[in-house]
């Protein structure tokens, strides 16, 4: 698979692996309390650089990582959302953080959608978690909204072992049911 030219294309986003450019708003995201609140908290630019690396990184080692969403009528870098496996992870996960100003429009519901009906398709993956944090009650409520269901609490590895987690959980074949009906 040549990852410069993947991309998916929904009604109105664009999913691509990150580029470059994409940096600053990641940046900005990043340094957002309330944005990061439940994924590890404030960075400072330069732990924002190795953070953003890593995910683009994880392109040219796993073949897949978190695609950077791109808002199709501006243009905007709005936030990453798809498919997560680092090392140590409790399960193949398909996870979301997008910026403020993307919240409340249906854009990770739609986002999503596209990234488990692309892991599924192009991963060897028999189920999609997603690690949210139990007073996470938007995430909660997209994972419900994807068909997912809580599986209860579960341990990430450093540096967030101390961090309170639960796994939502679907199979591939809970996905396509869902999808075809």
């Amino acid at each position: 698979m040549n990852v410069d030219s993947l991309r998916i294309e929904t009604e109105r986003l664009i999913l691509r692996p990150p580029r470059a450019e994409d940096f600053d708003a990641y940046a900005a995201k990043m340094a957002d309390a309330e944005a990061t609140r439940f994924i590890g908290g404030p960075q400072a630019r330069a732990v924002a650089w190795r953070s953003f690396l890593g995910k683009a990184g994880a392109w040219m080692i796993q073949g897949f990582s978190m695609f950077s969403v791109i808002e199709k009528t501006s243009g905007q870098w709005i936030g990453q959302l798809g498919p997560w496996h680092p090392e140590g992870w409790p399960g193949t996960e398909v996870g979301w953080g997008l910026a403020r100003s993307a919240w409340g429009k249906g854009y990770a519901y739609e986002g999503c959608i596209a990234a488990i009906d692309w892991s599924f398709a192009n991963l060897d993956w028999t189920e999609i978690i997603h690690s949210i944090h139990p007073d996470n009650r938007a995430s909660q409520a997209l994972a419900r909204r994807l068909g997912s269901v809580c599986r209860g609490p579960c341990k990430l590895p450093v540096p967030y072992e101390d961090s309170p987690n639960e796994i939502w959980l679907q199979t591939r074949e809970q996905w396509r049911r869902r999808t075809r009906s």
